[in-house]
């Protein structure tokens, strides 16, 4: 039986402190509430094994562990791995398992890596007598601040399994969502990459052919013939005082947008007018409006649930939305509850989300279940992205197939009517 040191506040809501015996932390937390307070910290008291034959003042001294050693490692956390560890915890800690027991099982089956180097220093922190989601809290690039809040209310409820069962669960959605975008994605991006590589090949080495023959027979070149040859000059860089080739500037304007749109966000402004131009974007920005809605609702919904305060929940859900139009919405909504309005107010009048959203929010407030109908619309939204990601493939290929032809119909053409041209002046000499 192990000895747990607690905070507690009691009925007259002074705070107190003590220890309690008990095998699990559950048990702990129900054995204080025996004594009529209410905890809000338990942790198991640090034990020191000690071993005989050493210089201590009962011929005893404490016996260092050994240190582990740390893999290199750089970056974040996957994601992935990220969620298997969460619904792994929520298994043992279900199964009746000591917290610091499930710790030290997970870090010794993984893998070298950020995950285990930062388990390892969670462990020493448990087995020293900090909370887990302290101990977690130290390490932002693993846990964010959602995961530790809701560690924290798993905690103090004495719930830490169910409430690792439902991280696990919006993890894994979470997840599910980003999958499904980026596999909508990989079809278009392949198609317009190898579509760029041929006509970037043609235009290099097929046009200068033609070029040289059409200069040959001194054929007149139409305009859009002309036209063609320059672009091909251009982009194999034979062009008269041409120093980089047009098909450099091709092969790297993906990486300059990338790191364009990556130093963009970095600034307030940018990030805010990013957004906002994307998420009124025709097409994309409807999707990309659903899967915002989607994630903020579930992340919500979950922290309410999990017993986290509203006006933090918020707090967390808008630091973790990802999108400053909705993170100004969340604001609104946030300083509307602090002053005593309701939760619909502000976010009807932001206008980021359908109405449908709004008014379900607000018959949520109204019967007391705001958690339930937040899981119920992020659940909605979840099937509409589905959808929307699947009209959008189905509208992006025909666009596809309508460039990719009207591309090579014109350079078919450009390249053809110089000879009509030539053969139609070979038939009229050889006619006189």
């Amino acid at each position: 039986m192990a000895t747990f040191q607690y905070e507690a506040l009691n009925a007259a809501g002074k705070p107190q402190k003590g220890t309690v015996e008990a095998t699990t932390t559950e048990e702990a937390i129900q054995r204080i509430k025996g004594q009529g307070f209410f905890p809000t910290s338990v942790r198991e008291q640090k034990q020191k094994s000690k071993a005989a034959g050493g210089a201590g003042g009962d011929g005893e001294v404490v016996t260092k562990k050994k240190k582990k050693e740390v893999a290199f490692s750089i970056g974040k956390v996957k994601a992935k791995h990220l969620t298997t560890f969460t619904r792994q915890l929520s298994t043992l800690q279900d199964a009746g398992l000591p917290l610091l027991r499930s710790l030290q099982i997970l870090e010794s089956q993984l893998k070298p890596g950020k995950l285990k180097n930062v388990l390892q220093e969670v462990c020493e922190d448990v087995e020293g007598g900090t909370s887990l989601s302290e101990a977690m809290a130290k390490h932002p690039k693993a846990f964010n601040r959602l995961y530790t809040k809701m560690v924290a209310a798993g905690e103090v409820g004495g719930v830490l399994d169910i409430i690792l069962q439902r991280l696990a669960e919006f993890m894994e959605k979470a997840q599910s969502l980003k999958r499904k975008i980026r596999a909508a994605l990989i079809y278009p991006i392949a198609v317009v990459i190898i579509a760029t590589a041929i006509l970037t090949f043609i235009m290099v080495f097929i046009i200068p052919k033609f070029e040289e023959i059409f200069r040959d027979f001194g054929v007149a070149l139409p305009a859009l013939t002309r036209w063609l040859i320059n672009a091909s000059r251009w982009v194999a860089g034979t062009n008269v005082g041409q120093s980089i080739p047009g098909w450099v500037f091709i092969v790297a304007s993906p990486f300059v947008i990338w790191i364009f749109f990556v130093l963009a966000r970095k600034s307030p402004i940018g990030r805010a007018v990013l957004d906002t131009l994307i998420f009124w974007m025709p097409i994309f920005g409807n999707l990309i409006k659903k899967t915002v809605t989607a994630r903020f609702t579930r992340t919500l919904g979950t922290l309410i649930s999990a017993g986290v305060p509203i006006l933090e929940a918020i707090l967390i859900t808008r630091d973790t939305s990802g999108n400053y139009v909705f993170e100004k919405a969340l604001t609104k909504v946030h300083d509307s509850i602090r002053e005593g309005e309701s939760f619909a107010g502000p976010l009807r009048e932001s206008k980021v989300c359908d109405a449908i959203v709004v008014n379900m929010i607000d018959v949520g407030e109204e019967t007391g279940d705001l958690d339930v109908m937040l899981m119920k619309i992020a659940d909605n939204y979840d099937e509409e992205v589905d959808v929307a990601v699947g009209g959008l493939i189905k509208l992006i290929e025909p666009l596809l197939i309508v460039f990719l032809g009207g591309a090579v119909g014109t350079i078919v053409v450009a390249m053809f009517l110089p000879l009509v041209a030539m053969i139609e002046s070979l038939q009229g000499g050889g006619a006189v």
